[in-house]
């Protein structure tokens, strides 16, 4: 059964160690540490974090076929094998601190070198919970990670609550929503490299429509936080490579009770009480009593229970009987 606990959640709005991967999981490792001080449950950490996003901000010209084989090289030798060590890791922080941590990593196959996958792990004392692959990456994206196979889409039946989420634009995609809809999920974990306005108001959107806590990671990114080496050109004159914007929205109205955070590192932090959204989901629940999957097409065809009889369909059956058994002439 369902539990409607009090959860503290901290958004970590947090910049990576560029490309390299050991010290960003350092830096998460500490920063679990500091949501764990400020008596937080779940810590969510931005998109890619292990090692870096690559963003449109700088990789505009990713699309050429020479000048990128050293960044690919550079970020493939730093993104993480999962199940693998830096993993451990951080489950081995989750155990010591008591809580439950969602980040994201660019993921590799060491077994076979090749494709990097754009990927959230939700994390707890006792190991990996959940690992999904973004099911599309966006744009430039596309020439650096692939795409997720969507078997994934689930959310982690947790001491705190059913937790699961999308990464990043995943969020705009109504039938991935929809599945996690479907599964119960009551904090939505969205780690993000969106910065924007608009990204704000979908989180609200989504909070609304889909009766949970929304938790949202931006990246902060600064110009400085690139090393002197950094083996592509940034552009120049630019200062920030990713505002921010974390924040945690509540499912009744979709108020943001928590942030937004910009133009910095730091975390927000909120308590969740879960009982909200099952309030909120007596107004209006997308999975249940406003799905009326008997007239808008699911998903799947599986999801679509019997439509209920109309008047005048036992007669349309006689008719169609009669009719065969006596076809006009």
């Amino acid at each position: 059964m369902s539990s409607f606990e009090k959860v503290r959640v901290a958004a970590v709005q947090a910049t990576p160690v560029v490309l390299d991967a050991e010290a960003s999981v350092a830096k998460a490792v500490a920063l679990l540490g500091e949501a764990a001080a400020a008596g937080a449950r779940l810590a969510v950490l931005p998109e890619c974090f292990v090692p870096l996003y690559p963003s449109n901000a700088w990789a505009k010209g990713v699309a050429s076929f020479g000048g990128w084989d050293e960044l690919w090289e550079r970020l493939w030798a730093n993104a993480v094998d999962v199940p693998g060590p830096l993993v451990d890791e951080l489950v081995a922080a989750c155990r010591r601190h008591g809580v439950w941590c969602s980040i994201g990593i660019n993921e590799r196959e060491s077994e076979r070198p090749g494709t990097l996958y754009n990927t959230m792990l939700v994390l707890g004392p006792d190991g990996l919970a959940l690992r999904h692959r973004k099911l599309m990456p966006t744009m430039q994206e596309r020439l650096f990670h692939g795409v997720g196979a969507g078997d994934d889409l689930d959310v982690v039946d947790s001491p705190l609550g059913r937790v699961g989420g999308l990464i990043c634009w995943e969020n705009r995609m109504p039938l991935a929503r929809w599945k996690l809809y479907r599964r119960g999920v009551q904090i939505w974990l969205a780690p993000n490299a969106d910065d924007s306005d608009g990204w704000l108001a979908s989180m609200r959107h989504i909070a609304i429509e889909s009766g949970a806590f929304v938790v949202s990671v931006p990246q902060f990114i600064p110009a400085a936080a690139f090393p002197d080496d950094f083996p592509v050109p940034l552009p120049a004159g630019k200062a920030v490579f990713g505002d921010g914007g974390a924040a945690i929205v509540e499912p009744t109205w979709g108020e943001v009770i928590a942030g937004p955070l910009r133009g910095e590192e730091g975390m927000v932090i909120a308590d969740c009480d879960l009982r909200e959204g099952l309030h909120a989901k007596r107004w209006f629940d997308v999975a249940g009593h406003y799905s009326r999957l008997d007239v808008l097409a699911p998903a799947a065809p599986a999801e679509r229970p019997p439509s209920p009889a109309r008047p005048g369909d036992a007669d349309d059956g006689r008719a169609a009987e009669h009719e065969r058994e006596h076809p006009p002439r």
